[in-house]
């Protein structure tokens, strides 16, 4: 079908988008050295994980749910990290990933011994308490964080068994700030990186953002493996599904209250949640900075607070032409941390997944309804 034929609301996958993202990454890997895997956490979308498998070294998972999903996908590697791991989930964990790294000396110690007696390369999570990161929400090194040890916790003469380190300090950042990061990481923790493995610099790496120092990032990459003689991994997710697909929804009424309000069948709330814990206020496809029609846009649930933008301050958008009931809205770049979060609040119907090819063609891949309500209930 054609776009315009859709049943929203969807998450619509751009595929040519997406395979341009996926060029770029393989092209930092090839150039570096170094391998990049698909952080889970931020881009599943499970119609494109064949190209991304194909594409990618392999995925970073945040437990064993993800792991198993990684397993059924065929990625290449599996790396899985949790703060903390189950004692009845761990055995499959090990069994199934290529590489396990534990949040603290005390998961090490009690499961050590499995550990040793896994395939699985063992690694663990350090925090350098230097990061980069727009809001303290997506700070993992902001004060008090649960996530890693630090240089004053960290036990270097307990490292028998470990093959690697693994910091992850940015969330949308540079390639400059990762510059920062490695600088503390190195000056922490220099000292036992040649006896690791491996290093894993998490993710954060806004790679496919223009204007992104790609060869500042390749540069990074390969001098930290000559200098310690390191496999060296990173982790992007929404560097993956970064402006490759969209949320489209559908306007089912609109109300005036000194100001108009579209009600959507999309939700911030429910669909869009990194808009309101960011903020940030996602663009509409033919929104006109200068336009003289201004809308608010709403989801069909009862939280009054349910306005896409209104927690980043500006929930107005204008158009050159008014917008009518029944119109079809775009919300650009809602495929990396929707998916993966979205809920059904209000039993508002979750968003189908489709994918759009380089024709503008779209298959609907899977669809959603009152079964996948009630199963979360």
């Amino acid at each position: 079908m054609r776009l315009e034929d859709i049943k929203t609301p969807a998450y619509v996958c751009e595929i040519t988008k997406l395979k341009a993202n996926l060029n770029l990454l393989n092209y930092v890997a090839k150039s570096s050295g170094a391998k990049v895997l698909c952080a889970l956490k931020g881009f599943a979308f499970s119609p494109s994980m064949p190209l991304v498998a194909t594409m990618l070294d392999g995925a970073t998972c945040s437990g064993l749910i993800e792991a198993k999903y990684a397993k059924e996908h065929n990625f290449k590697e599996i790396h899985t990290y949790s703060p903390a791991f189950k004692d009845d989930e761990i055995d499959e964990v090990l069994n199934i990933s290529n590489h396990v790294v534990f949040n603290s000396f005390n998961q090490w110690k009690r499961f050590a011994t499995k550990a040793r007696n896994s395939n699985a390369s063992i690694g663990l999570r350090v925090n350098p308490n230097v990061s980069a990161s727009p809001t303290d929400m997506y700070n993992p090194c902001a004060r008090f964080s649960r996530l890693g040890i630090t240089k004053e916790n960290f036990e270097f003469n307990n490292i028998d068994g470990i093959d690697g380190l693994h910091f992850h300090a940015l969330c949308e950042e540079s390639a400059e700030s990762l510059e920062m990061v490695l600088r503390a990481f190195e000056e922490q923790f220099g000292e036992i990186l040649p006896s690791m493995k491996w290093v894993n610099l998490g993710g954060g790496h806004h790679i496919t953002k223009a204007g992104y120092n790609v060869d500042l990032l390749i540069k990074l990459l390969k001098n930290l493996a000559e200098k310690y003689s390191l496999e060296v991994y990173i982790e992007p997710g929404e560097a993956v599904g970064w402006e490759c697909g969209f949320l489209i929804a559908s306007v089912l009424d609109i109300v005036d209250n000194e100001q108009k309000s579209c009600i959507i069948d999309a939700s911030a709330e429910c669909h869009m949640p990194d808009t309101i814990l960011m903020p940030y206020r996602p663009k509409i496809r033919g929104e006109s900075q200068n336009g003289k029609f201004s809308y608010r846009f709403g989801g069909a649930t009862c939280l009054a607070g349910d306005i896409v933008g209104a927690e980043a301050g500006d929930a107005i958008y204008k158009f050159d032409n008014p917008i009518n009931i029944g119109d079809k809205i775009i919300f650009e770049d809602q495929i990396h941390y929707t998916i993966v979060k979205n809920t059904t609040f209000n039993g508002v119907k979750l968003p189908s997944l489709a994918m759009m090819d380089e024709s503008g063609d779209v298959v609907v891949w899977r669809e959603f309804g009152y079964d996948d309500y009630a199963k979360r209930n």
